[in-house]
């Protein structure tokens, strides 16, 4: 199964209601959806990819390098191929390699050639407003979609564009920056330490006049794989990863060729998912340091975990204690994590709780959760899990991209068969996941497999 091959057939990217008894025969349960049996322990190991929070910004980085750059390790999942397809819409020049590696040159890239209507099918492609503004000194481009959590303003952004020098406005569903008289170095501070804007102000000062400070700066791994990528083409930046950065402005960047991070929430992801059916995991390929704020919570739960440089190995065979979590700005416990423990908590022993203190509306798949016995109280920030459910296969949906991976865990860890629909927001992050888990030993697979089979 390719990651790709499984998009087709969606009615315009939305769910019909699943409630009325005549719903398992209406038109849309042919759509593409998984197939999971549940209640079988996991073993095994499993490879993590790119991190694709690292690829998206270095990515559109790419527009402010005018030399050949080669990248490896890129996942292949559909936000890096629409991102992909955006540049080469505009102008960049790209040979495949394999499946994960890419040759590029965005010598001829036109910013008016930016097919405006892909920009609006992801959050990341907000960083064509510092990239293309750092490069030819305007931008344009469509509200940026993603996963919907509610009001997720850019303010910020904005904030730190303007006072390294662009104008901004919103245009009839476009944004639209300019920067006539060239960008220049600032001091600024931020509100809260948000990755977007964090990720814009280094793209657009990597080559502005002058020196950038950013205040209150994210810290997460894919800010410090941003920088070392633009370092790694002549850039001069210092302090990612630390609350303040330093970004020297220089004229021209070079190219190279750069390996990106392994993915800290794949990782996670499949830890919580061994976690909660039992069994033991190998996980090759990832940065542990990363992984504190998740691997501390899965020791408390009951997991026994071992690290080394570069794999690490999580077994989990007694029982699976509840705990509390509290979501936080890296290195806090990242909110791109909380839903794969929400499964985890239902089936605990004493259950627990999570605050989400990042994004609101970050408990959407909490209904779907409690369709498989779940029992979830919600809360304002946060939600209470009762612990010592029994979950069963039923027939739920991907909310959103770490929901959707919530509730492929809950179909590993319940009783019987679940059906799980809207896969396509679970492939904008999780290259190759079923076969992923069907390697370590789960009953995973598309409708069309399952079908092909018989």
């Amino acid at each position: 199964m390719t990651v790709f091959g499984i998009l087709t057939g969606y009615k315009n990217g939305h769910l019909p209601s699943l409630a009325g008894a005549d719903w398992e025969r209406n038109s849309f349960a042919m759509t593409p959806h998984l197939i999971i049996r549940g209640g079988r322990k996991l073993s095994g190991d499993i490879r993590i990819g790119g991190m694709k929070n690292a690829a998206l910004p270095i990515l559109f980085a790419l527009l402010l390098v005018q030399d050949e750059v080669t990248l490896e390790e890129l996942p292949p999942v559909t936000d890096i191929e629409t991102t992909l397809q955006i540049l080469c819409n505009a102008g960049a020049e790209m040979e495949r390699l394999s499946p994960t590696a890419i040759r590029i040159h965005t010598k001829n890239a036109d910013p008016d050639a930016v097919p405006l209507r892909l920009t609006t099918e992801l959050r990341g492609s907000s960083y064509l407003l510092g990239a293309e503004l750092g490069r030819f000194g305007r931008a344009v481009t469509g509200i940026p979609g993603g996963c919907n959590f509610g009001i997720r303003p850019l303010d910020q952004h904005f904030r730190l564009l303007r006072a390294l020098g662009a104008a901004i406005e919103e245009e009839n569903g476009l944004l639209c920056a300019s920067a006539p008289k060239g960008l220049h170095g600032a001091q600024i501070r931020l509100d809260f330490p948000s990755v977007g804007a964090t990720v814009n102000g280094i793209l657009a000062a990597t080559r502005a006049t002058g020196t950038t400070v950013i205040s209150n700066a994210a810290r997460e791994p894919h800010i410090v794989d941003l920088a070392n990528f633009l370092n790694a083409c002549g850039a001069e930046i210092s302090g990612a990863g630390t609350s303040t950065i330093r970004i020297c402005g220089i004229p021209r960047l070079h190219g190279t060729r750069y390996r990106i991070a392994p993915d800290m929430i794949e990782a996670g992801t499949y830890l919580c998912a061994v976690c909660g059916t039992g069994g033991k995991l190998r996980l090759e390929n990832v940065c542990p340091e990363h992984l504190g704020a998740i691997l501390s919570p899965l020791r408390k739960m009951g997991a026994e975990i071992n690290v080394s440089d570069q794999d690490l190995t999580l077994e989990r065979t007694g029982t699976l204690y509840g705990t509390v979590l509290e979501t936080a700005p890296y290195p806090g416990f990242p909110t791109d994590m909380q839903p794969q423990f929400a499964p985890l908590l239902c089936i605990s022993r004493g259950g627990g709780r999570i605050y989400e203190r990042v994004w609101k509306n970050r408990f959407q798949y909490a209904d779907e959760l409690c369709r498989m016995g779940g029992n979830i109280r919600l809360a304002g920030d946060f939600a209470d899990f009762s612990g010592g459910d029994r979950l069963t296969g039923t027939t739920v949906r991907a909310t959103d991209l770490r929901g959707g991976a919530a509730m492929l865990i809950a179909g590993l860890c319940a009783k019987g068969t679940t059906a799980l629909y809207d896969i396509r927001h679970i492939e904008r992050g999780y290259p190759d996941f079923a076969a992923k888990l069907t390697a370590i030993g789960a009953d995973v697979c598309t409708a069309a497999e399952k079908s092909g089979a018989r």
